[in-house]
């Protein structure tokens, strides 16, 4: 990568991009289990009359608006850049989710959780973005997995903070301690985060010259959109998108309702809870390990690796396992089924050219959320039928099935990004690949 003070001034703040951006999905990752942590009070809340029902509406709208904010915001960083897209996103969903402490009925928390759900959906995207392009040459897997962590650490400590806060000050305290942080966060990425030269260079490139483009160089377009679906990526982006939502349906199917559907099988409560905790336990440890076997061996071979596993281990739960046996199969599900789709975001970095790779990641995450949605309820349905057992998990395998056939579409030889150039040597592997 290019580093030209006049062209980057804040490129020696380099080293600030991974810390920064893993603190943002952080507060991400609080706020988008805090509804899940809060619900229980929320149901007893006097004068809000909320009914299971309803408080499966509230939570459906706040995904609707993590949805849409990850597919507008996506785009916006393409055009404006990706630092002052994220320090808008995390202004944003800080700022609507204290006024949620302050909701006087549902009708209005419902809406603060909308607005909130817009600036959450941008962050990931923007965040992703950045990230990959200060990454080392062949080790943005490692860098995507790495900043997922942060993810699932914020959904750790929003539980933890539930149970120590909730009974002794009210559901109200989650809402404001979640969005505390941006008083520290926001200074910080102010003052130390840099834009991404990526996005600097291709900024200044402007579009190309009639006539000028190159076999190797794609012609710039002003439109990130139109972009995923041209210069033979149209293929690619349908699949990834395919993928995307067969990935997060299996992560909020699996989160919401696992420990139910193991009660189905004849599990007692707690070993059902703790096979939710190994659940995601083994995510961490899939995420650990899947950045680095995707920088190995490349993503397109890892991502459609890891969906088969996930196919395989999601049936292999169909059969009630005597002992610890069902732990490990639990564990390796966990691993393989929740860095499959982060896999997925890594890889979909890859491909995309810096101009549109916002964009790219920000569709890729909201056609995703259109699976968190879908996940749940379908389960729910099979759970109301009596049949999510085992047939939930089949129908969790066939899904993982299908995110590997279409992860194996994506077209093996995409536009090369033009705002990273690449040495002799990376063009002749390149061309090595492509024949």
């Amino acid at each position: 990568m290019t580093k030209s003070p006049a062209l980057n001034p804040r490129a020696h703040y380099a080293g600030w991009v991974a810390p920064l951006c893993w603190l943002a999905v952080a507060l991400e990752g609080f706020d988008l289990v805090v509804l899940g942590v809060v619900l229980p009070a929320l149901l007893k809340e006097p004068g809000w009359n909320l009914t299971p029902n309803s408080a499966s509406v509230i939570s459906v709208v706040g995904l609707v608006g993590v949805m849409i904010g990850a597919m507008a915001t996506g785009t916006v960083c393409d055009l404006i850049g990706r630092r002052k897209a994220i320090i808008f996103t995390v202004v944003s969903f800080s700022v609507f989710t204290l006024l949620c402490a302050f909701a006087p009925n549902p009708l209005v928390f419902a809406v603060l959780r909308f607005l909130a759900g817009l600036g959450l959906g941008g962050v990931l995207p923007t965040a992703l973005a950045l990230v990959n392009e200060y990454a080392r040459r062949g080790r943005g897997g490692k860098a995507t997995t790495t900043l997922m962590t942060g993810y699932h650490v914020g959904a750790v400590t929003t539980a933890l903070l539930g149970i120590l806060i909730i009974e002794r000050f009210g559901w109200h305290w989650m809402f404001i301690i979640g969005a505390l942080p941006a008083l520290i966060l926001v200074p910080l990425i102010l003052k130390y985060l840099p834009e991404s030269t990526a996005f600097l260079e291709a900024r200044a490139a402007g579009p190309a010259t009639p006539g000028t483009a190159s076999k190797t160089t794609p012609k710039t377009s002003k439109n990130p959109i139109g972009m995923l679906f041209h210069h033979g990526l149209a293929r690619s982006t349908i699949a990834f998108w395919v993928t995307s939502f067969m990935g997060l349906l299996l992560v909020y199917g699996l989160n919401t309702w696992l420990p139910q559907i193991m009660r189905e099988a004849g599990y007692e409560l707690g070993a059902a809870l703790a096979l939710l905790l190994v659940l995601n336990v083994g995510a961490i440890a899939g995420l650990l390990v899947a950045g680095a076997v995707a920088d190995r061996i490349g993503n397109r071979r890892s991502t459609v690796a890891w969906f088969s596993a996930a196919a395989l281990f999601l049936a292999l739960l169909s059969v009630k396992l005597p002992g610890i046996g069902v732990y490990i199969s639990v564990l390796l599900a966990g691993m393989f089924v929740f860095s499959a789709q982060v896999l997925v975001f890594a890889y979909v970095a890859h491909v995309y050219p810096a101009a549109a790779r916002g964009t790219a990641l920000g569709a890729t995450s909201g056609i995703g959320r259109l699976g968190a949605i879908t996940g749940p309820l379908i389960t729910g349905v099979l759970l109301t039928a009596g049949l999510a057992y085992p047939w939930g998990f089949y129908l969790f395998a066939v899904v993982a099935a299908i995110g590997a056939v279409s992860i194996s579409l994506v077209n093996r030889n995409p536009a090369p990004d033009e705002a990273l150039p690449v040495t002799e040597e990376e063009a002749d592997e390149i061309a090595r690949h492509a024949h």
